[in-house]
């Protein structure tokens, strides 16, 4: 007996405007639970202090991030806050192969080029519970100038908007209430009848186990009646 089907597993993206807390939730996902794999975004931006390079983001320069463009290599990207971001295609291949959830966590014009050239992905779109609450996890950093977190904020004002575009909202109003809610949208997604792997077959299996368990004694192959 089954207690799941065989199923395709989907790209997670989780957008936001920058401080809501969807890179903590990305990292929660691949650290706690199986099956889930984080994808390590390419960027131009300077490594923050205590990032590493090809862990947090592969940091390259405009002329190297360039030619990934030039050659197909992104999936998508976009340009935010001055510096260039994108994804890598093969994180996506390299997960569908490894039969893993590959987290994304990218900006939300990323996410639209992620709707259009991937189907299958899943958008979360992550919501500041508050204003005051999304000023605080900014500044809390203390890797801006007040200058660069009023920017952000005022970016964030516009990518509010974008919310309406993607498959669930999560509120991030506690953490660990936030990952559970997205753990729960992957594990019903998985459920989803277009993503078994082989539905028609299992549910031929099924079908034929059926006629032999109700077939009259004596008899095999279909039951008559």
């Amino acid at each position: 007996m089954i207690t799941g089907l065989p199923y395709r597993p989907c790209p997670l993206i989780l957008a936001a405007p920058s401080g809501t807390g969807k890179t903590t939730i990305a990292h929660a996902l691949v650290d706690r639970f199986d099956h889930f794999v984080f994808s390590v975004s390419a960027t131009t931006r300077r490594a923050r202090q205590g990032e590493v390079d090809g862990v947090d983001y592969d940091f390259v320069s405009r002329e190297r991030f360039r030619s990934m463009i030039d050659g197909g290599e992104l999936v998508e990207w976009a340009e935010v806050h001055g510096n260039l971001y994108g994804t890598p295609r093969r994180n996506l291949e390299a997960a569908q192969e490894r039969g893993e959830h590959v987290v994304l966590d990218i900006d939300v014009q990323g996410a639209r080029q992620i709707r259009e050239r991937a189907p299958g992905a899943v958008l979360i779109f992550i919501f500041p519970p508050s204003a005051a609450a999304l000023w605080g996890r900014l500044t809390a950093r203390g890797t801006e100038a007040l200058d660069e977190v009023k920017r952000r904020m005022r970016a964030g004002k516009a990518e509010l908007e974008e919310a309406v575009h993607f498959d669930y909202i999560v509120v991030n109003d506690d953490l660990e209430r936030a990952v559970a809610r997205v753990r729960a949208i992957v594990e019903a997604e998985s459920h989803r009848p277009g993503r078994a792997l082989d539905l028609s077959g299992e549910v031929a299996r099924v079908r034929r186990e059926i006629d032999e368990l109700v077939a009259p004694k004596g008899t095999t192959g279909r039951a008559v009646g």
